[in-house]
């Protein structure tokens, strides 16, 4: 076999492990939480825990007004913080660890879940930042 043919098995392989891998995690996603799109987001959140689960540094750079940082590294030792009688409205920068978070969530007992469809990146709504001096 030559060198080509070993290449494209590999990149073959690979393609295939990550399309195995995005399934997973749309699968995982649907049976966790719901996504919602901006509007429904900005309209339930007033009722609900909104948890931002990208890094600190990340959120005081920017988030959504009134959410609160849950880095999803800390989520582990962060879930007693979180109240299982009423929505939790989960975001990051895209959704790959909202989608983590619901899943874990989901697992501790929490049943009430919602993502942001297209994540911050996505966010139009109001912001805020961390004020440096």
């Amino acid at each position: 076999m030559s060198v080509l043919v070993v290449m494209y098995v590999i990149l073959i392989i690979i393609a295939i492990a990550w399309l195995i891998n995005e399934a997973y995690l749309r699968i995982s996603a649907k049976r966790a939480a719901k996504f919602l799109a901006e509007e429904d987001f900005r309209e339930g959140m007033r009722k609900a825990q909104v948890v931002d689960v990208r890094e600190k540094d990340i959120f005081d750079a920017g988030h959504i007004l009134g959410a609160r940082s849950m880095p999803y590294s800390t989520i582990k030792t962060s879930l007693t913080s979180l109240r299982k009688d009423q929505p939790i409205y989960i975001y990051d920068q895209k959704k790959s660890m909202s989608i983590r978070t619901a899943v874990r969530l989901k697992k501790n007992g929490y049943t009430d879940l919602y993502i942001l469809k297209g994540g911050f990146d996505g966010w139009s709504g109001k912001i805020k930042k961390k004020q440096t001096i």
